[in-house]
């Protein structure tokens, strides 16, 4: 299905759109003013942080949601994301007004806890603004895939066999055409205005794309239709006629247009106002001011550091060669690597289930939700991470933690214990269930993410196997190190791809030379780093900064330190800034002192 002269249709109505959509958001919030104006002024502030932070859950739920059935927690939604230049243009407006609100609500009278909120709301809607203003709408996939999974992975979102979600995945089918259209239009967009991903890492993009247009893929969920009735018969139709072909049309369009002219430069400062644009993701993802500069001499510093620690395991394993030839041997001897994938998925299980055990040590409050061991998905797993830990939407649904078994010779055992800690628990699990379940939070809160804090948390967890004895061999606490060195090279890559202007190779170099990870992770981490500028960033940025503030409270309170209500502060406020988590921790200082 083609849409013609899409662009112009739509921009017709832009002006008349944002200036009508403009008009009742005023009239509205006028309204709303006038209802609360009677209110005391104490509570006046606090009334209007609800009031703001409920728009912009709601907004943000009806915006990000593809599609939700009866699973769903908070949204059933038969309808696709609207991708028109008037529709992003009313959701920025939306953004900027309600920005503004969340500013001119005064911090006399607000809580503690209400003044997280408001600079958390802050936070998150500087952030949309910032997206939109620097283009980031222009390129909607990654290295590991795009747009078109949201597509492939509708008969996974739905249980078909319930009506209601049968006739929403029937209105999804029948949308999705005008939904990659929508997206091949920004796709356009970026090529004219050169804000394209670098040809050398979107090498994956066909093939993804091809993993999802299977007619077969589409029909399953319909399985236990009769063949013969109306709903089957105008889904198979809607499939081959239209997903299918528009799919197809996709992968034309990337095969002939998009990737023979994407640009041939790597970091993002080689784009229109490409320095600002990654200083400002910089600032994002490490939540508080600090300079590509100052990123990269840290980066550097704790390389240096974890290699002396490396020499350290060297000399106690009485190993002759250099880091060099240890790094080969550990990537070349077949006593490190499954020989299957289910081999590698119970190693996993199995120090899923150790972890378990060391949480009462070191937590007094632990999730309900329970999480499996699972596969990376078949469709991505060729240029995915290594692990990934995905949390469901629902209360019934299990947290899973994702293992990478494709290539099965790159994928080490003795970085297991290392991955697990961080995706399953004490990692990511554990951080984001707790989250969820924390009922006296704002719901954007208890369902957002904030990468300096999760990442840099399920950093530390890593860290945290060291001082429980978690590690059992020299091998298993090498691969600790070579997980730590890891982030600490990303400080170092990210800034020399976005700043400095390092190349690919370099980049590969330098990351094979200092990590151990297998050849095949450093070049699907580099291509990572390429497409996501900025996000590497925040795990070593925040694993420091919480292992610092850790150590304040440990010399502030010596004795009546204890390391269980440390975590449990740490952790009660769900997912924040770092400066906020500074403040969390100076509350836990003193709480303790005012309890002796």
């Amino acid at each position: 299905m083609k849409l013609p002269n899409l662009h112009l249709l739509l921009s017709r109505s832009l002006v008349c759109a944002v200036f009508a959509f403009t008009i009742a958001f005023t009239i509205t919030f006028t309204v709303a003013l006038t209802a609360c104006s009677n209110v005391q002024p104490a509570d006046s502030g606090a009334s209007e942080l609800t009031m703001a932070m409920d728009d912009y859950w709601q907004h943000s739920l009806e915006q990000d949601t593809f599609v939700a059935g009866s699973s769903h927690p908070y949204i059933t939604k038969a309808k696709l994301p609207d991708l028109s230049p008037d529709a992003l243009a009313a959701h920025q407006a939306f953004y900027q007004a309600l920005l503004q609100r969340a500013k001119a609500i005064a911090n006399q009278g607000l809580s503690a806890e209400e003044s997280t909120s408001k600079a958390l709301l802050i936070y998150e809607l500087n952030n949309r603004l910032d997206k939109y203003r620097f283009g980031e709408h222009l390129t909607p996939f990654t290295s590991e895939g795009g747009f078109w999974l949201n597509i492939g992975r509708l008969p996974s979102r739905l249980d078909t066999t319930i009506d209601a979600d049968l006739a929403i995945y029937l209105k999804a089918l029948k949308q999705s055409p005008l939904y990659i259209q929508q997206q091949i239009y920004w796709l356009e967009q970026g090529l004219a205005q050169g804000i394209t991903h670098p040809q050398t890492a979107i090498g994956h993009t066909l093939q993804t794309i091809s993993s999802v247009s299977q007619p077969e893929h589409y029909l399953q969920p319909l399985a236990h239709l009769d063949k013969r009735s109306e709903h089957y018969l105008a889904a198979k139709a809607t499939i081959n006629e239209e997903l299918i072909p528009a799919l197809k049309a996709l992968h034309r369009f990337m095969a002939e247009r998009y990737l023979p002219n994407a640009r041939t430069s790597i970091g993002l400062n080689q784009l229109p106002n490409g320095q600002a644009w990654y200083q400002n993701r910089v600032t994002h993802f490490v939540t508080k001011p600090i300079t590509p500069q100052e990123v990269h001499a840290l980066g550097l510093s704790e390389m240096e550091r974890i290699q002396q620690a490396m020499q350290v395991i060297l000399a106690e394993l009485k190993f002759a060669g250099s880091l060099a030839e240890f790094l080969d041997f550990l990537r070349s001897d077949p006593q490190f690597y499954a020989t299957s994938e289910a081999q590698l998925l119970k190693e996993a299980a199995y120090y899923a289930k150790r972890a378990d055990g060391i949480l009462p040590s070191l937590f007094n409050t632990l999730p309900r939700r329970p999480y499996s061991v699972e596969p990376v998905p078949a469709a991505i797993a060729p240029n995915y991470t290594t692990g990934r830990y995905y949390s469901p939407p629902g209360k019934h649904s299990a947290g899973q933690y994702w293992v990478n078994t494709y290539n099965l010779p790159k994928r080490p055992l003795y970085e297991l214990p290392a991955l697990t800690l961080h995706e399953a628990v004490p990692g990511h699990h554990l951080q984001i269930s707790l989250s969820q379940e924390k009922t006296d939070l704002p719901t954007f809160r208890r369902e957002g993410y904030i990468s300096a804090f999760g990442e840099g948390w399920a950093l530390y967890c890593e860290y945290l196997g060291e001082e429980v004895g978690f590690y059992q061999t020299p091998y298993e606490r090498f691969g600790r190190l070579i997980y730590e060195s890891w982030r600490a090279a990303r400080l170092v890559v990210d800034t020399g791809f976005h700043w400095y202007g390092w190349s690919r190779e370099q980049a590969m170099d330098y990351m094979a030379a200092n990590t151990g990870l297998s050849l095949h992770n450093v070049q699907t981490e580099v291509d990572r780093y390429i497409i996501w500028p900025g996000q590497a960033l925040s795990y070593k940025m925040g694993e420091l900064t919480i292992r610092q503030l850790r150590e304040k409270a440990q010399q502030a309170l010596a004795g009546d330190f204890d390391i269980k209500d440390f975590h449990d502060a740490l952790l009660a406020k769900g997912a924040i800034t770092l400066d906020e988590m500074a403040k969390v921790v100076e509350g836990y200082i003193t709480q303790v002192n005012t309890n002796e």
